[in-house]
């Protein structure tokens, strides 16, 4: 190692530390990383360790042991590795193992008092298990011996089953199982068993047992196999689907470490050292994705396990899907008509389309480099040439179909198979064919081609004649297909009042012919979906939403129709809902740029007077009155990142008026907002953040995010504390975060451990008003912590600043300022020396004793109280000063809304008096004069 090498992981352990002791613990981290990076030497030890310190502090716990590991190999027995690891093993319930190393620790250093607790409190929790690993020893063999024994009554092993599910949760009890042989019982069972309910539980015993553990995940693949464990989703059962997706990815995330958090995965180590499992799975996946036997409710579970997981933030099997043929099997299934039966089709149901599109995207999406961009694109030029080679219909009816897909999903490489010379005219001999099914399936693809103001503009001159001409068919499926063309054609001027391709009354009655295939509940629900497809381009228009929402018959059946869950259904539905609320993404337009347009003579867009906010937010009262927070719950489950952010976005303008939050606490939409806002696009988690935020301002944290939810949803908000947020969606994370930090200590520590003290510190720092303070206010609540108590006790200014605050010009600043410098004094003898450091200290306490707000003088008597009882040298200096005469005076207060100043006052002289400083008060005898 080169001696700058050296000198920079000296630098970068130093930088670690003032970033540990300042509580920001990722950059600390950080740090540490690069450190370890660059350092060959002794000092690895310590770099080690202060990384463990860091993952303990961020609750890594297994990172932390890793770390631990790392320095023990180094250097046995050292004692704060070992210490470390103790209590990493004791978050993480390895209760024998910590006590282990508690011992040995003791052993090393006797003199240890930091460990003392542990050692008590282990060694009682080592009996205990003990005396369960004996009971759940008999429980085990009593539950195998029901369970694999055929012979015994169906209740009886439906009952043993799910007790071994119970155990499986539990540490001891998965161990037992696993020492038993299970994975032999199990195969056994899985090939011989027919009833249903017992192999859903044991499917579900597998994934328990894989939850926990890498190494029982890692045996239970190689002794079933990839292939046996998928044959788990080739089944009629949804439930037992379910269950199988649910342990497949279990096996995933274990492998992957993927429940660590999205900052720790800088190093990836469990990918590299578990790909040959990975990819196993993963090719065994690719290939079942147009297996002629599967089933095709498990076709569409694979394909939403390949969707999880293809992403780089995931398991990045984008190229790898590219490279093994998987991107031709996907586009096979795309390519599926249920129309079209033949010998070797493919089994499929309503939404899979709806489902390749979007695995589609997240593939596409996954490829970060034009070379691999350009190798899918190859793969789809392929599939399209084997597809054409032939001169059946069908082939040419396939490829349309698949290029429909493809528009639905990686729009860019649907654009790119248009431009491929023929094939746009191809779909249109079809659209003008007498063949049902080929005039279904080329308007699907025209409908799905006019994604842009260039290709409307190019269907509208080629294809509307044709749309016409199918509007007049006799099939419904044909009609509405044709309708729906011929909205998006008509839509192509988006929001902007002042672009209209047909006459001007020609949106509202595509919207009344739309409105009547939807309403009616005989007609097929697929023609519904095209209906509610229709209305989504026309409801760009202000004239249609307003017609739309009056019209409550149409608007009951949209939410009905959302309420079915149908992810064929879903963009429909959402994207009719966006429009209505406004929620689509809108940018500003600075006037200058206005002024410049008109100069240069472009077209400048105009809005419609009835997309006021006044008509957006009568709008939103008429669609939740409906119930769409229902329906926007039940479409919540697609893995589809861009639908996401549009439920997202509804979600949000709902949440914007307050009245309506409770409608959607009622219905559990918190839980869906949590789920949205950790995983999707960024501006679909933005949203989704700033909607839990609203929740989080309005309703007790407590009811809106019960239980585990109040620790989860500290992520988001601290994520919208960021340069990228707006500042309304700033002050609205403060303001949550402040309401979350009065709930729990464990709530404040979740805040710290996201890095939440650093950011929420920069906004006191603000220039705006209500941004400094929302991040005051939050910050006092912060202050209840140990940590942010100790972050203040270093040599830094935070104190300081509090006290230049507390004289704030506006008053609520101030008042929370002097809140915040109250707990301070009151919590640390550090923290009352630190008032001192401002030049104005003194016309800052004499400003906060004589303020005309009770509240602040209150404050103000607390603080002087608290730095006179906490050290002698800090109160002689108070005492050299005329704070004492302040204090005599607010210890005489007749005024009853200044009790509470008063008694402070009179408990900082007595403060005084114990030190000796002044002579204590003499009492008045009752014949003398006062």
């Amino acid at each position: 190692m080169s001696s700058e090498e050296s000198d920079r992981s000296v630098q970068l352990k130093d930088e670690g530390n003032l970033f540990f002791k300042e509580c920001d613990y990722e950059q600390a981290l950080s740090c540490y990383t690069e450190a370890l990076r660059l350092s060959k030497g002794d000092d690895r030890v310590v770099l080690f360790k202060n990384r463990a310190a860091c993952h303990l502090k961020k609750d890594n716990f297994e990172a932390a042991v890793k770390d631990c590991n790392e320095a023990l190999d180094l250097v046995p027995n050292d004692c704060k590795a070992l210490f470390r690891r103790c209590q990493a093993f004791e978050q993480l319930e390895r209760y024998e193992e910590a006590y282990r190393d508690a011992c040995l620790l003791f052993k090393v250093d006797p003199k240890n008092a930091a460990i003392q607790p542990y050692l008590k409190r282990l060694h009682v929790r080592v009996q205990e298990l003990a005396k369960q690993r004996e009971s759940i020893d008999n429980k085990v063999s009593q539950m195998f011996q029901l369970v694999f024994d055929s012979t015994v009554e169906r209740e009886k092993r439906i009952q043993a089953v799910n007790n071994c599910l119970v155990l499986a949760k539990e540490r001891s009890g998965a161990e037992k199982m696993f020492g038993e042989g299970l994975y032999d019982k199990f195969a056994k069972l899985f090939k011989s068993e027919t009833d249903s309910e017992i192999i859903l539980a044991s499917i579900r015993v597998i994934a328990e047992l894989c939850r926990t553990s890498l190494h029982r995940t890692k045996v239970l693949l190689d002794k079933f196999g990839a292939a046996a464990l998928l044959e788990m989703l080739n089944s009629k059962s949804e439930q037992l689907i379910h269950a199988g997706q649910y342990c497949i990815q279990t096996m995933l995330n274990v492998l992957s470490d993927a429940d660590r958090k999205e900052e720790d995965k800088r190093e990836r180590r469990m990918l590299k050292e578990n790909k040959q499992e990975i990819d196993q799975i993963m090719k065994c996946l690719a290939l079942a994705v147009n297996k002629r036997s599967f089933c095709a409710l498990g076709r569409d579970a694979v394909l939403e396990l390949i969707m999880k997981n293809v992403d780089f933030e995931c398991l990045n099997w984008g190229l790898q899907l590219v490279e093994v043929d998987g991107i031709y099997r996907i586009l096979e299934v795309a390519s599926e008509l249920p129309e079209i039966k033949y010998e070797s089709s493919i089994e499929i149901t309503e939404s899979t389309r709806a489902v390749v599109a979007a695995t589609l995207q997240h593939v596409y999406d996954s490829l970060t480099c034009d070379a691999h961009r350009d190798a899918f694109r190859i793969k789809v030029d392929e599939f399209v040439k084997d597809k054409l080679r032939g001169p059946e219909i069908q082939s040419k009816v396939q490829v349309t179909a698949a290029i429909t897909v493809m528009l639905q999903g990686p729009l860019e490489v649907g654009n790119y198979c248009i431009a491929q010379e023929g094939i746009l005219q191809m779909m249109l001999v079809m659209a003008g064919s007498e063949d049902i099914l080929q005039q279904r399936t080329a308007a699907e693809a025209i409908i799905a081609a006019a994604s842009k103001k260039d290709k409307c503009s190019s269907i509208a001159g080629m294809g509307t004649d044709i749309l016409k001409k199918l509007f007049q068919s006799s099939d419904d499926g044909i009609r509405v297909r044709a309708l729906v063309g011929l909205c998006k054609v008509g839509s192509m001027g988006g929001s902007d009042a002042s672009i209209r391709p047909f006459a001007d009354d020609t949106q509202i009655k595509l919207a009344n012919a739309c409105r009547k295939f939807l309403i009616n509940p005989a007609r097929d629900k697929d023609i519904r979906k095209w209906a509610a497809e229709g209305l989504s381009y026309l409801t760009l228009d202000a004239e249609v939403k307003e017609e739309l929402v009056r019209d409550k018959v149409a608007m009951t059946a949209l939410v009905e129709l959302a309420k079915t869950g149908d992810q064929s259904c879903l963009y429909g539905v959402v994207a009719t809902l966006v429009n209505l609320t406004n929620s689509y993404e809108k940018q500003e337009v600075m006037p200058e740029m206005i002024e410049l347009a008109k100069y240069a003579k472009q077209h400048i867009p105009v809005e419609h007077e009835k997309d006021a906010k006044e008509f957006v937010e009568k709008r939103i009262r008429a669609i939740t009155e409906l119930g769409v927070v229902a329906g926007l719950i039940a479409l919540s489950k697609t893995q589809a990142k861009n639908s996401r952010e549009l439920i997202a976005r509804v979600f949000n303008a709902i949440c914007e008026f307050e009245d309506l939050r409770g409608a959607v606490i009622q219905q559990g939409a918190a839980k869906i907002l949590l789920s949205l806002a950790l995983e999707g696009t960024d501006k679909g988690k933005m949203n989704a953040a700033q909607a839990l935020a609203r929740l989080g301002i309005s309703i007790n944290p407590e009811v809106s995010f019960p239980g585990q939810r109040c620790l989860e949803v500290v992520r988001p908000l601290v994520h919208l504390l960021h340069f990228d947020c707006s500042a309304l969606q700033n002050f609205e994370a403060l303001l949550a975060l402040c309401n979350l930090a009065d709930v729990s200590a464990s709530v404040r520590k979740r805040i710290i451990s996201e890095g939440g003290i650093a950011k929420i510190e920069s906004y006191m720092y603000e220039d705006h008003l209500m941004l400094k303070r929302a991040a005051v206010q939050c910050m006092v609540n912060m202050l209840r912590s140990e940590e942010a108590i100790e972050l203040h006790e270093g040599k830094n200014d935070r104190v300081k600043y509090w006290t230049l605050l507390t004289v704030d010009e506006d008053e609520e600043t101030s008042l929370a300022a002097a809140k915040g410098l109250a707990i301070l004094t009151g919590y640390s003898r550090i923290c009352c020396e630190k008032v001192f450091e401002p030049k104005d200290w003194l016309d800052i306490l004499k400003v906060l004793l004589a303020n005309e707000n009770p509240e602040i003088q209150y404050c103000g008597a607390c603080i002087a109280y608290n730095m006179m009882a906490s050290k002698r040298k800090v109160a002689e200096k108070l005492i050299e000063t005329d704070v004492m005469e302040l204090l005599m005076v607010v210890s005489q207060i007749g005024d009853s809304q200044r009790t509470k100043a008063k008694n402070y006052a009179k408990e900082a002289l007595e403060a005084a008096e114990k030190w000796k400083l002044i002579e204590p008060k003499q009492e008045v005898a009752e014949n003398e004069v006062e």
